[in-house]
């Protein structure tokens, strides 16, 4: 007869995972002391909730080195085998490696001497399986590791827990971004063996917008944990139940103080702060764009430009999943630049070039001019496709090859946004810190957001076009002159 599962009524029932991890600590880690932390007690709650069947989707944000996989992935399938050892486990990480790394840890602990001691009776690790990728117990259980991407055909589980899905290195890679999210969607979702009462839990540091965890938050029917390492009250994910109530409020001063996290700023800048402290993928201000730099104009009263472009960032595809195409036009008055109008969808090659069409006709009739405006093209995506097609008809298309990487070109063009050169419609909020909704126009306001969140936002299509424009603006080239 399998063991009777563990009830959870009442404060010291729902310390029982807490306690089993403050007993095992010096198995796990022997000589280091446990240090307790507020956050500790949070993530056993929530990880009790799911073994009570509670909760069935998790997604805890930590940041690093706070214990999260000695706490989710080594201790809790220890503690849950105690009572349930026919539970079947999937975990995985980034790496092969990492993944085995930790269900060795956990065979560490259920083999240990004060393990069987106190809760050896309950079951046996099976001496035929037994291995660093799989071991199982005599009752029926098993514990399988794993890489996200290599999910073996025909194992499933019971719990599965994904932790660190995503390289560090990786988290600006739309390609392994997609890669992590296509192999949960078509592989780990179904490895489930009752869709009705199995668990998911998905534990990691937010990198990126379009990382996993932001891929299911926006998908909806997920408990969400997150745990900043300093109190903001303006984190739009902060849990409810965080005992902080006062901004800069650390996470786990007892083992990272004041100094600590200071020298962690130091050392990772404003987007490792924001994601691997903080778990935001971007700071709240802005990085490299930040809010409260952008200067304004009035949108009823548009500058009388010298001269005008027109900067274009094509998607490859038109389909939902694809990323938007973008047509901005940009303008120049002495040394200072303005945003003046933008169109932005997701089209098929066909809409691409009626995209085009429309935004050439407006910003000649806008500009009472029967000069053609430049527009540039990055040759990359439909760009050189879409020359071939309309360069009879528009003769200012211009093909533009990017020189460097996404973020060395936001790079170079920062120091203008830093000096007051860059101007967009709409007006800067009481604050100075962002923009006044009530008079900046929706898609400015888009602009701004995906601005600052780059290069972890979801999108960076207007960043493209925007950084491709003012490096255009810079050089000799095809412009639109406005006569008086």
């Amino acid at each position: 007869m399998l063991p009777a599962p563990i009830e959870i009524r009442g404060e010291r029932a729902r310390r029982d995972l807490y306690e089993f991890v403050k007993l095992m600590w010096p198995v796990l880690e022997p000589g280091a002391p446990f240090v307790d932390g507020f956050h500790i007690r949070m993530i056993c709650d929530a990880l009790q909730a799911v073994t009570a069947g509670e909760v069935r989707r998790l997604i805890i944000n930590v940041p690093p080195r706070h214990g999260k996989s000695n706490l989710v992935s080594i201790l809790w399938p220890a503690w849950v085998w105690v009572t349930h050892p026919h539970r079947r486990w999937l975990f995985a990480s980034y790496a092969q490696a990492l993944a085995e790394r930790h269900s060795g840890a956990c065979r560490h602990v259920i083999e240990s001497p004060d393990y069987r001691q106190l809760y050896g009776h309950g079951f046996q690790l099976a001496a035929d399986a037994n291995q660093k990728s799989r071991f199982e117990t005599n009752r029926g259980g098993a514990r399988l590791a794993t890489s996200v991407g290599g999910a073996a055909t025909g194992e499933g589980g019971d719990i599965i827990v994904i932790d660190d899905p995503l390289k560090i290195e990786d988290a600006s890679s739309k390609l392994a971004l997609a890669d992590v999210i296509r192999s949960f969607d078509l592989t780990l979702s179904t490895r489930l063996n009752n869709r009705q009462t199995g668990a998911i839990v998905l534990v990691c540091q937010r990198l990126n917008e379009r990382d996993l965890a932001g891929h299911l938050l926006a998908r909806g029917g997920w408990q969400h944990l997150c745990l900043p390492a300093e109190y903001d009250q303006r984190h739009p994910h902060i849990s409810p139940d965080d005992p902080r109530s006062v901004d800069g409020q650390l996470l786990w001063p007892e083992m990272y103080g004041a100094a600590d996290i200071a020298e962690l700023k130091e050392q990772l800048g404003s987007y490792g702060v924001a994601s691997q402290l903080q778990q935001l993928p971007a700071p709240l201000t802005g990085g490299i764009f930040a809010k409260d730099r952008w200067c304004w104009y009035d949108p009823a009263w548009p500058p009388r430009c010298e001269q005008v472009i027109i900067s274009v960032d094509l998607a490859y595809t038109g389909n939902t999943g694809s990323d938007y195409s973008v047509a901005q036009v940009w303008g120049v008055l002495g040394a200072d630049k303005f945003l003046l109008h933008q169109a932005r969808e997701k089209l098929s090659f066909r809409g691409q070039i009626s995209m085009i069409r429309r935004v050439h006709e407006l910003t000649r009739e806008r500009y009472s001019s029967a000069h053609s405006p430049g527009i540039y093209v990055e040759k990359t995506a439909n760009g050189a496709a879409l020359i071939d097609q309309l360069g009879k008809e528009i003769p200012a298309l211009i093909p533009v090859t990017p020189r460097g990487d996404k973020v060395t070109r936001a790079m170079a063009v920062s120091p203008q946004v830093e000096a007051g050169n860059i101007h967009l419609p709409g007006a800067a909020n009481a604050s100075g810190t962002g923009y006044d909704p009530t008079c900046t126009p929706r898609w400015v306001q888009g602009f701004v957001e995906e601005t600052a969140g780059f290069p972890a936002a979801a999108y960076d299509d207007q960043v493209d076009a925007f950084t491709q424009a003012i490096t255009c603006l810079d050089q000799p080239g095809p412009r639109l002159r406005v006569l008086g």
